[in-house]
């Protein structure tokens, strides 16, 4: 069941003639890992901020199409492309919420990092605050090397463990959905392996978009892969049929290395 849908999506940069992303139909589908890959500048991650519309926080671009997103309580389908309102945007990104490339802690300690979107979201009780920001910690495999300097401030963590932050502070505010653009890019490989495996745990409570360069890893925790080139979808499918018998023959020159 998708948890989201994108129907005949384009999306055009404020001063640019033409779309960078072109009629895309593709679905998120509920509790599975969807992989976007392709070679740089294909609109992977164009398409992932789309999403959550992050790329209203820069007048002037331009959305056409629909993205639905499932409302868990009336289990209806809501077009997020006519959404106006600031309320409803903070609204949108506790649903959908984002991990970057790069490691985005706040400049502040590790505890208020993670209540930061709780309380944002209006929760003011102070136990339920706490129990929140640690239960978020220990989903996002955090906990037990933190616990003891919560008050401390969060960029003394290495890179890994700032990652891992980011999303306990993404998960705290119980999303449906978790877009992650290249989270492991500017990781080692230890560090990379432990975020892996936590995004393939956080599949059992949320949906999960990946845009990831790393075919290996599209191939190791995703369900389904969608393959772009040049803002158009190619094809999307199984992981396993794309990795081992694509349709296309774009896909399979791409999976191979024949370009990229």
């Amino acid at each position: 069941m998708p948890v989201m849908n994108i129907k005949n999506f384009s999306f055009t940069y404020a001063g640019v003639d033409k779309p960078s992303i072109r009629n895309i139909n593709l679905p998120i589908l509920k509790n599975k890992i969807t992989a976007l890959i392709g070679p740089s500048g294909c609109g992977k991650s164009t398409l992932l901020r789309s999403l959550n519309r992050i790329h209203d926080l820069y007048p002037g671009n331009k959305y056409e199409g629909v993205i639905e997103l499932l409302d868990f309580e009336t289990n209806k389908y809501e077009n997020i492309l006519e959404i106006k309102k600031e309320n409803e945007f903070i609204k949108l990104r506790q649903k959908v919420g984002m991990i970057f490339q790069k490691p985005t802690p706040f400049p502040m300690s590790i505890f208020d990092n993670v209540a930061y979107g709780l309380k944002i979201a209006g929760i003011k009780n102070k136990t339920e605050v706490e129990n929140r920001v640690e239960e978020a910690l220990k989903g996002a495999a955090l906990w037990n090397e933190v616990s003891d300097r919560l008050n401390k401030p969060a960029g003394g963590l290495s890179g890994g463990q700032q990652q891992r932050l980011c999303i306990a502070r993404a998960v705290a505010v119980k999303p449906e959905v978790l877009l992650f653009d290249e989270p492991t890019s500017a990781l080692d490989p230890i560090s990379t392996g432990a975020i892996e495996e936590l995004i393939v745990e956080l599949r059992k409570d949320v949906s999960i978009a990946i845009v990831t360069h790393n075919m290996q890893q599209a191939s190791r925790i995703s369900d389904f892969t969608a393959f772009m080139y040049m803002g158009d979808l190619i094809e999307y499918d199984k992981t396993e049929v794309i990795f081992l018998n694509p349709k296309e023959k774009q896909t399979e020159d791409y999976i191979t290395g024949r370009f990229g």
